[in-house]
């Protein structure tokens, strides 16, 4: 297996669509190579199942024969989802092979990207039912970052990030509870973009605590992004989460929101520090320019607090308990067949009464109402997407304490309601990926990806936007 040293992204969706309508390329063509770099890789910890060969170029020449199929906006781009979410027909394992069931519904979410003319490939690795940020909670192939050097490769979306930073697929489907869709996507060099809960229908997908799941996205660039959500997002009834977008971003500037350098914590890593320190000092002299005119970027102080105190509650507080709704009685019937870490997570959650609930959400609600009033200075707040890397056997040694220091960033997210953007942005002195983690308050997610895309050097397509907004407001 090839040691690599970074990302090694494939054709965008744009490239893909070229090469379809324009003839250099085809869906079976892209099918075939799909399934060549899988095979040539083999067991790496990135997937948990695929399309057999055979069936995946079926699909793909049953798709060009289909009338009006080169007019779709996905026309055979493939892509990978995320095994705690339900294709039909196709095992949901969650990693937990005694869990394991044979999905008889294609979640909405997917059933969208699938209409849309995408190409389904297979399920990605996952740490065991989406607990972790690591990607080493799995009984399968413990998956490595694209970094080498032992690294991992994040959790619990470990599989969607590696399909996408290893050229496999342009995007795949994750999900993001407390930075699950993020921190892989930091730790591979991509982009890891979490939406406005809501925007996604999460039918169909096994919770982990229902009241935060998002259903997220992994993608090499912002354009992928936006033409994902202009077919994956929209209204879903049966999904009492469900909400439409926000308003599109119209200012002539953006307001970033920086904390004090002395509330950042890097955990001891002085090249990720001064890394992320040279990512700040760049950031006034950002040019964004959507629509043909310029806008400025803006820097405000803002304190992380309030922020890092919700956070705290995710894990040390009784939305651990939540997670026992789905798995408590599989965890009383079956305890062995669970990974050891996870077992002692979800047994963790059971100390918690219902006082101790309604103090925690008492305490969340004033949280809320402090980082609101923040959002009146402020358009963005960026952060460290995580404030150190980890190999494997860091991880190992000590389970708890890496994936607490991995979360530092993420974990607060979907308690406080707000959108987040992992962005690559260069690496560390010694080679190590470097991902800013840009976040705003629920349904403003045309401004941070706007902000992103600007990171980026991306210009964003107005048609693709218009289509994202006409997509999620239908």
């Amino acid at each position: 297996m090839t040691n690599l040293s970074g990302p090694t992204t494939g054709p965008t969706i744009a490239e893909i669509l070229d090469s379809h309508l324009q003839g250099s390329g085809s869906p079976t063509r892209t099918a075939r190579a799909v399934a060549d770099a899988i095979e040539a890789r083999g067991d790496d910890g990135t997937w948990l199942s695929t399309v057999p060969r055979e069936e995946l170029l079926a699909a793909a020449a049953d798709l060009e024969n289909r009338p009006g199929a080169r007019d779709l906006p996905l026309y055979g781009v493939p892509f990978g989802v995320k095994d705690s979410i339900d294709v039909a027909g196709v095992p949901t394992t969650l990693s937990c092979p005694d869990f394991a069931y044979v999905a008889t519904e294609t979640a909405p979410s997917v059933q969208r990207l699938l209409d849309a003319g995408a190409l389904y490939v297979g399920k990605t690795n996952l740490d065991q039912f989406a607990t972790g940020l690591n990607g080493t909670r799995t009984p399968y192939t413990v998956p490595r970052g694209v970094y080498g050097n032992g690294m991992i490769s994040g959790g619990s979306s470990s599989g969607s990030a590696l399909a996408v930073a290893l050229g496999e697929v342009p995007f795949a489907v994750a999900t993001d509870t407390a930075g699950s869709g993020r921190v892989p996507a930091a730790l591979n060099g991509i982009v890891g973009y979490k939406p406005s809960r809501g925007l996604i229908s999460t039918v169909g997908l096994v919770p982990a605590c229902k009241s935060l799941d998002c259903i997220t996205m992994m993608a090499g660039c912002i354009d992928d992004v936006d033409r994902v959500m202009s077919v994956m997002a929209g209204p879903d009834d049966r999904d009492p989460w469900s909400r439409a977008a926000g308003a599109k971003h119209s200012a002539t500037s953006i307001t970033v929101g920086l904390p004090p350098v002395e509330e950042l914590e890097f955990f001891g890593d002085d090249a990720m520090r001064d890394a992320h320190l040279a990512f700040r000092n760049k950031l006034a002299h950002v040019s964004l320019a959507p629509g043909g005119h310029m806008v400025g970027v803006e820097v405000a102080d803002v304190s992380l607090a309030p922020f890092l105190a919700a956070g705290e509650l995710l894990y040390s507080g009784p939305w651990v308990a939540e997670r026992l709704v789905v798995f408590g009685d599989f965890l009383a019937e079956q305890p062995d067949s669970i990974f050891p870490v996870v077992r002692d997570i979800l047994r963790s959650g059971e100390k918690y009464s219902a006082v101790d609930a309604f103090t925690a959400m008492q305490r969340l609600q004033e949280l809320r109402a402090e980082v609101g009033r923040l959002w009146q200075q402020m358009d963005v707040l960026v952060v460290p997407t995580i404030g150190r890397t980890f190999t494997v056997d860091e991880v190992l040694a000590q389970p708890i304490a890496a994936n607490t220091m991995l979360g530092h960033y993420t974990h607060f997210g979907n308690l406080l309601d707000l959108v987040g953007v992992a962005v690559p942005q260069s690496t560390t002195a010694d080679g190590r990926p470097h991902s800013a983690m840009l976040l705003g308050a629920a349904l403003t997610d045309d401004v941070v990806l706007t902000l992103a895309a600007a990171l980026l050097d991306e210009p964003r397509d107005s048609g693709v936007d218009a289509a994202v907004q006409a997509a999620v407001s239908s």
